[in-house]
C-alpha cells in the first residue's frame, strides 16, 4: 500500500469516527479514564476549573499526532520527544500516561472500523506501530521509575 492510499484509508477512518461518535474527546476520556484512573486527578489539578478545556486540548494534540505520524513522522517524533520529558518533569505527567491518551484515541478511532475494512485496520497498526516506537524512544530521555 502506498502512502497516498493509506493517507486515503486515514481520512476515512476519521470521517467515519466522526460521523458515528460526534466529538471523539467523551469517548476517549472515558477510556484513558478507566485505563489510569489516577490521571484524572491530575488533568482536575492542571485544568485549574477547566478540565473539559484541558481534556480537549490534549485530544486536539493527540488527533494532530495521529493524523500526522504517516505523513510527516520526523514532525511528529520532534514533538513528541520535547513533549514527554515536559510534561514528565514539569507536570508530573508519566510517560504511560502520555502513551495511554494516544492508545485511547487510536482505539476509539479504529474501534469504528468495521471488521472487513483491512486496509484502514492495518493503516491504525501502523500508526500505533510509529507512534510506540517514538514513545519507546523517549523512555531513553526519562529515568526508570517513568514508565507508570
Amino acid at each position: 500500500m502506498d502512502r497516498a492510499e493509506k493517507l486515503a484509508l486515514l481520512e476515512a477512518s476519521l470521517t467515519r469516527a466522526a460521523e458515528v461518535l460526534g466529538d471523539v474527546t467523551p469517548h476517549v476520556m472515558k477510556l484513558y479514564y478507566a485505563r489510569h484512573p489516577s490521571a484524572a486527578a491530575s488533568f482536575e489539578h492542571h485544568g485549574l476549573g477547566k478540565t473539559a478545556a484541558l481534556e480537549g486540548e490534549m485530544i486536539e494534540n493527540c488527533l494532530y499526532c495521529l493524523m500526522y505520524c504517516l505523513e510527516r513522522p520526523a514532525e511528529i517524533e520532534i514533538l513528541l520527544e520535547n513533549s514527554v520529558p515536559h510534561h514528565h518533569f514539569t507536570l508530573e505527567v508519566p510517560l504511560g500516561w502520555y502513551q495511554g491518551l494516544v492508545d485511547a484515541a487510536i482505539d476509539v478511532i479504529a474501534g469504528t472500523v468495521p471488521a472487513d475494512a483491512t486496509g484502514e485496520r492495518q493503516v491504525w497498526g501502523k500508526i500505533r506501530e510509529r507512534l510506540g516506537a517514538i514513545f519507546t524512544g523517549c523512555r531513553d530521555l526519562l529515568p526508570e521509575d517513568a514508565v507508570a
